[in-house]
Order: C-alpha cells, then sequence, then structure tokens
C-alpha cells in the first residue's frame, strides 16, 4: 500500500509558472485588512505600504497585488514580528507564552517527542489543561512516529484534545480522506488566539541547544541546530489560529471543546503581514509566492533552505535572476540530518554556480530553517522547504511579510549564518570525486520522494 501511494503521488505536478508574473489578474491596489477585519481604502493601503517600505527601490504595491492574485491571501495590517533564532531562544520564548493562556492553547506539530523536551511541553500543557484551559494538539503521524502511543494518551487521559494527522495504523483511517504520502509538517502555536508562532522547530531534543556560532558554546562534540521561528501578535494571529482549525475539522478530530478561539484583536504593532497556508491538491499559494518574488527580484534574493529539492521552474527564477544581475545567494547545509536529500540538492549546485548564483554550505550546525528575504523587505519565515514534497504533498504555513525593518533584521539573520558558512565555487566544486557525483546523480533520480 505504501509503495503504491507513492506511484500514485508521482502523478502531482506543479502549475506553470514560468510566465506568472504576466498571466495574473491582480487588483489595482492591494487589499489591507484591518484589525476588524474590514478593508482598507485603496489610497490607505497605498499609503501604508509607503509608509513601510519608503527606501525600498520596487514598485511595492504591484508586487503586493501580484502576490494576492497568485496565493488568494490579503494583507494584514497592525501586526508585530519578533524574529525568534534556534531552538533555546524559540522554546523559551512559547514556553513564556503558554504560561500566559487563560483560555485556549492550540499547537500543531509535525514532531512531538518524548524526550525532555517534549516531556517539559507535555506536563506544561497538562497544568494548563487541568487549569481550565483548553488544549488541542495536532501531531504528525510519521513525524512522531517513534513517539509511544502512551505519550499521547497521557495527554488524553489529561483532558487535552489530541488528533493525530493521517495515521499510518489502518485501524485508525477510517472515515478519513487518508493518503500516507500526504503530511501535515506545519508548525503552529496558538495562545489565546492572541499570540502565534510559526516556522521550522519541532518539539524535540533536537532543540535543546543552538547553533554553535549563536550560543556561543565551545562544545564542538555536540552540533547544535541552527533554525528560525517567528512570533507573531496582532491581527494576522487570527489567520493561524483558522488554520489550525481546518486542519481539526479535515481530520475529523472530536469536537472542539469550547473556548474563545477568536477574540477581537487590536493593532499592536505597525508591521504588515500575509499568512499563507498550503496543502496537497490546493492552489500551491507558497509555490506561487516563492517564485513571484524572485521573479520580480530587483537587486537581492537571500535564502537559507535545509531541503532544496525543487522543480526546473523554481530553479529558473533563481538562475534567470542572478543572470539579470539580481545578487542571488543561497545558505545550504553543510551538515544536514538527511544525507541522501543533501545529495540531491548538490545535484543543482553546478546549473546554479553557471548562472552566476552564489552558493553556501552553513558549518558546524545542522541546517533546518527555510527564510527567504528579497530586495531587502519581502521576508518570509516558515515551515516550507524548496522541495517537492513541501509544494505537493504536505500541508505548510508561512509568514510573509512586507516591511523594510523586518526584512533587515532578516538579513542581520542571513549575514551571522553567511559568516559561518564556506563559499562553494566553481574552482573546488569541479574538484568533488566522481562517488560523489554518482551520489548526486541516484539522489536526483529520487529527489521527487524525498
Amino acid at each position: 500500500m505504501f509503495f503504491l501511494s507513492l506511484l500514485l503521488a508521482a502523478c502531482a505536478t506543479l502549475p506553470d509558472v514560468q510566465y506568472l508574473n504576466a498571466s495574473l489578474d491582480a487588483p489595482a491596489v492591494p487589499t489591507i485588512k484591518a484589525a476588524n477585519g474590514k478593508e482598507l481604502p485603496d489610497r490607505t493601503a497605498e499609503s501604508l505600504l509607503s509608509q513601510r517600505l519608503r527606501t525600498a527601490q520596487v514598485d511595492i504595491p504591484d508586487v503586493a497585488a501580484l502576490e494576492e492574485a497568485a496565493t488568494n491571501s490579503p494583507l494584514i495590517a497592525g501586526n508585530k514580528l519578533t524574529l525568534l533564532n534556534d531552538g533555546p531562544q524559540t522554546i523559551s520564548a512559547m514556553i513564556a507564552a503558554i504560561k500566559t493562556a487563560t483560555d485556549n492553547i492550540n499547537l500543531e506539530t509535525y514532531i512531538f517527542d518524548e524526550g525532555m523536551l517534549g516531556e517539559e511541553f507535555s506536563n506544561l500543557l497538562i497544568q494548563k489543561q487541568q487549569a481550565g484551559v483548553q488544549v488541542n494538539i495536532i501531531y504528525d503521524s510519521v513525524g512522531s512516529l517513534k513517539t509511544p502511543p502512551e505519550f499521547f494518551q497521557k495527554l488524553r487521559n489529561a483532558g487535552i484534545s489530541v488528533v493525530e494527522f493521517n495515521p499510518v495504523n489502518p485501524l485508525k483511517r477510517f472515515g478519513r480522506d487518508w493518503r500516507l504520502n500526504n503530511r501535515d509538517h506545519r508548525k503552529i502555536l496558538v495562545v489565546d488566539g492572541k499570540i502565534a508562532f510559526t516556522g521550522g522547530i519541532n518539539i524535540s531534543d533536537d532543540y535543546s541547544s543552538g547553533s554553535l556560532f549563536r550560543s556561543k558554546s565551545k562544545d564542538t562534540s555536540h552540533l547544535g541546530w541552527r533554525d528560525t521561528h517567528v512570533r507573531v501578535e496582532g491581527p494576522a494571529v487570527a489567520s493561524f489560529q483558522w488554520l489550525f482549525l481546518q486542519t481539526w475539522v479535515d481530520q475529523k478530530g472530536v469536537e472542539l471543546k469550547h473556548a474563545n478561539y477568536f477574540p477581537r484583536l487590536q493593532p499592536v504593532g505597525n508591521q504588515i503581514v500575509r499568512v499563507i497556508g498550503s496543502e496537497p491538491g490546493g492552489n500551491y499559494e507558497t509555490y506561487k509566492a516563492y517564485v513571484l518574488a524572485m521573479q520580480q527580484a530587483k537587486m537581492s534574493i537571500h535564502v537559507t533552505n535545509a531541503y532544496f529539492v525543487p522543480d526546473k521552474q523554481l530553479v529558473q527564477a533563481l538562475t534567470d535572476a542572478a543572470k539579470r544581475g539580481v545578487d542571488v545567494k543561497i545558505i545550504f547545509p553543510g551538515v544536514s540530518d538527511a544525507g541522501l536529500v543533501r545529495f540531491a540538492t548538490q545535484s543543482f549546485y553546478q546549473q546554479l554556480l553557471d548562472a552566476g548564483v552564489h552558493v553556501y554550505e552553513l558549518q558546524a550546525s545542522v541546517l533546518h530553517a527555510k527564510t527567504a528575504v528579497i530586495d531587502g523587505y519581502w521576508a518570509t519565515v516558515g515551515s516550507t522547504n524548496l522541495d517537492m514534497r513541501s509544494f505537493l504533498h504536505n500541508r505548510e504555513v508561512n509568514m510573509i511579510t512586507l516591511d523594510a525593518p523586518f526584512g533587515a533584521v532578516m538579513e542581520s539573520a542571513f549575514n551571522e549564518d553567511l559568516k559561518n558558512s564556506i563559499e562553494i565555487t566553481q574552482e573546488k566544486w569541479a574538484e568533488r570525486p566522481f562517488s560523489h557525483r554518482m551520489r548526486e546523480w541516484l539522489a536526483r533520480r529520487l529527489g521527487y520522494w524525498l
């Protein structure tokens, strides 16, 4: 059954986006929603974008309108974003937010391990449930395959509502629209409907320590993980809450217990956010957003991505940008938790280098981040890898912002990673052994399923 599902999945393809910007019927002015959910007048929306992007050298309203047409997601005004680097900083922020909860906590994660970090999270969530806070959890069956069922039963016994996404166990599949190859790769935490977190970080002991260069650790025997999350406050939080509830209903989970999941949200900052949730068989929103941003890039494309096994159209968007003079830099893993994926990624190096793309590999840490900043103002943090699995077979979530100040924060983080990476040059790459080239070739053939 597993291999049959893989063969059937091979029929899935990504849409033709080679000329995406020319094919979209974009609104004259991008839609921006206020805290009350109402659309801002066109003149106000344009003014707001101009204020946030005063120094940008591109036509921001036009770009924003095209992205809206591609993703069918409006911009949301009045938010505060906090970039979180690596596990310790992110886990600390998430735990602090959970401790403040008074009404409800919704957690959606690919991996929920039972290690020290998992126990800390589960114990805290049980405490909040027993204190009268409604806790709901969605975990992916494949991502959490190593976690004993007793771990989740303990949560259920405490009154927490728990849903296993697309169970591997055939006895649990009845009544569900089940596809083994389709996974829930999202990482979403929403506290009281007022604070949201998203990014690449799972609930796993892998995140108990951060990257060596950020943590300043001298213990080189243990490689920490380099990852990125973002804390969101403001009206955009409702979009994350809505994505969680959609997945809950789709998985036919137990009826959600009453809670104030959508409180009235007030503006808490001045950052403009677009929240994109993609899913198998959907409209390929995240894929289109990435390709469109790359096609529209005028100055720079700076990408950090753990698993890079894309289709030819995304590669072309990157190489075309480099050929027209855009500064394209990509940081890939120098150390990876998925060796075969790393060889598949490296199979694209020659094509990228030939086009003038600058390729780097992060050293001394396991890279797991999925971020990008384009032209210094378009920035995204999320769960989406630039691979076929993320674009075709996973539920993913990304936060996109059009904000020059936050773009500067993202650029700073990128440059910090760059200082701890080595550049792969044409000369250096030409020296790799034949055995390495053969592994690249094999991994490339398997890239669709990685």
